[in-house]
């Protein structure tokens, strides 16, 4: 009855992927596959339904500029500049190394030079979605390896906007279509380029750092939950949009500056929060829009052609990006996770693709490649993280890191005291202490008053800085950059005496709850929740006691006004005992200890 082609796009898409990726996740693998599968399935090379092609694309770059944004909620302007060393050199020879490669493979199928150097370019540039979304996963966002990673990304970004402006410039003297220029025409275009970017950079640092951070605190003091949500990603998507129209910018450069200027006041944590469903939701869509792009055939078609590509995405840009981080004296570990997470291509590569076609640089089989290319890459991508751990003792091997006597690394590489670039973790030797899990809003109250009372306490927490200040204070640390697993299994849970997660992410909260559980079956358990579901959900994982902040405060207001009424009204999940400690068990054991 209606012409829908937008809401059938966002439907479709979305139903496909839950279903497809719940069915990944059952079976053991990442939803990320799902996603990917379901682009395939709503895509114009099989059967059945089709998506709208030209609609997802531009869905997908909404996921893309939330995600940019809310990676700038966590970063600073001194966090970008302590990592310019490694992320300008870095990021330009590994481009250089990446088209090379991508060029000599082109010659080999007796492709032109402009459609070499189109299709070289093309596998340079990894996707900034499936980068932010790996380094999310696994918790180094905020470590020295994530702000590298992400530097990294800014660089590739910057260099991209740079190719596509001066391409159809440059075409006719590649051999492609349109008119030509001169090498000063093609230098001004390059300077005007430069001085734009230049241009929103310091628009963004002088008047931003000004105006965004006042007006949202204006729009939070309305009181307004809804206008506040609306005005940050009025805040985010306008940057982002502003920058592109303006200043040539990318969408996610635009974006990520618009986060890291917001990231200064102190409703950022509240905006990032505000933005994470929608967040979620489109970046789920990128990789929709990927899966579409997809033609199964063509492994049928060019299968050599097609291998060759994915090793050079995969494995020849991965190895020069570990060999130029080694380089720069970081260790093994920072080497081999920056070299993972660039094993992939995206965004940008389907843009070059599809102007290399326009201009008659690259022919369609090279387009073709490309986007088979970087579906296998994503989809290889889990696996080349997943190998990290097996790989890293023998690089270690083979590679040892500077000894006595021999250079130094350069000054602005980690050192020892920066522990997350440590991949191994060392067990605890404690027992009787509290494992606390986040040293955040809620984690700092409860630490601060078990450090007062010389309580042993072991801290899990991901932000280097945070636990660089908790380990000033003599209390151990284990970065929380590993995964649950890991994390739980040193921090000797059969002789802890309490595990207390105070995270607000419930899911990974989830996490440390069962693996704690199934390693000790009488430890007290305490997480925090914000909703009845989040509560039973922690409860049916093994957590005694689930506090839901909400109903805290509301039995708090009421004690003061009502005692009697408050204790009447006090809810009982869990099966507290009145004194307020964890019940007995129920096989007729002792009581577990009511306090730490």
């Amino acid at each position: 009855m209606h012409h829908t082609p937008l809401i059938a796009t966002i439907v479709v898409g979305l139903v496909l992927a839950a279903v497809l990726g719940a069915i990944a996740n059952r079976i053991r693998i990442s939803p990320l596959v799902g996603y990917l599968l379901a682009g395939v399935v709503c895509g114009p090379f099989t059967p059945g339904f089709v998506a709208d092609q030209s609609l997802t694309p531009e869905l997908a770059e909404i996921g893309v500029i939330l995600l940019m944004f809310g990676v700038g909620l966590h970063f600073s302007l001194g966090d970008l500049l302590s990592v310019k060393a490694i992320a300008i050199p870095g990021a330009v020879a590994q481009i250089a190394v990446a088209t090379l490669l991508g060029f000599v493979l082109a010659e080999v199928m007796g492709w032109s030079i402009g459609a070499g150097l189109m299709f070289g370019l093309a596998l340079s540039t990894a996707s900034t979605v499936v980068l932010l979304r790996a380094l999310q996963e696994r918790r180094v966002v905020d470590t020295e390896r994530g702000r590298i990673a992400v530097g990294w990304l800014i660089v590739e970004d910057i260099a991209m906007v740079l190719t596509l402006v001066l391409l159809p410039a440059m075409a006719p003297l590649l051999g492609g279509t349109g008119a030509a220029a001169s090498m000063s025409d093609i230098a001004a275009t390059f300077a005007i380029t430069i001085g734009k970017v230049a241009a929103f950079v310091a628009i963004m640092m002088i008047g931003g750092r000004r105006i965004i951070p006042w007006l949202l605190h204006y729009i939070a003091h309305t009181g307004s939950r809804e206008l506040f949500r609306l005005s940050v990603l009025a805040i985010a998507l306008g940057v982002a949009y502003g920058a592109t129209e303006l200043f040539g910018v990318s969408f996610a450069l635009g974006a990520f500056f618009a986060g890291m200027i917001l990231s200064e006041s102190p409703l950022s944590q509240r905006a990032a929060q505000e933005t994470l469903p929608l967040r979620d939701a489109f970046a789920v869509l990128f990789f929709v829009s990927v899966g579409m792009l997809f033609d199964p055939m063509i492994v049928v078609r060019d299968p050599l052609p097609l291998l060759a590509t994915v090793l050079i995405i995969v494995f020849g840009k991965s190895l020069a990006a570990f060999f130029i981080v080694r380089a720069f004296g970081h260790p093994t570990g920072t080497a081999l996770m920056i070299s993972a997470s660039l094993a992939q291509i995206g965004e940008f590569s389907f843009i070059l693709a599809g102007l290399g076609v326009s201009l008659q640089l690259l022919p369609p089989a090279g387009r073709d490649l490309i986007l088979a290319g970087a579906l296998l890459s994503i989809l290889a991508n889990p696996l080349a993280f997943a190998a990290i751990d097996y790989v890293k003792p023998w690089i270690d091997k083979k590679l040892p890191g500077p000894k006595a006597g021999e250079a130094a690394a350069p000054a602005d590489a980690p050192t020892a005291a920066e522990p997350e670039e440590t991949e191994e973790i060392t067990p605890t030797q404690q027992s009787g202490h509290v494992v606390l899990v986040g040293f955040g809003r809620v984690g700092s109250v409860v630490g601060d008053a078990l450090i007062t009372a010389k309580q042993p306490l072991l801290v899990v927490e991901q932000n280097d800085k945070i636990a660089a200040s908790v380990r000033e204070r003599g209390v151990e640390v284990i970065g929380g950059q590993a995964s649950p697993a890991d994390i739980i299994a040193a921090a000797n849970i059969p002789g802890a005496r309490w595990l207390i997660v105070a995270i607000p992410e419930w899911a990974e909260a989830g996490q440390f709850v069962q693996q704690a559980r199934s390693l000790n079956p009488t430890l007290p358990i305490l997480a925090r929740s914000h909703s009845d579901a989040e509560t039973e959900h922690l409860t049916q994982l093994g957590a005694n006691t689930v506090i839901m902040g909400e109903r805290e405060i509301a039995l708090a207001m009421l004690a003061l006004v009502r005692p009697d009424v408050a204790a009447a009204a006090a809810p009982d999940p869990s099966g507290q005992s009145a004194a307020g400690g964890p019940p007995a068990d129920e096989a007729g054991s002792e009581p577990r200890p009511a306090s730490p």
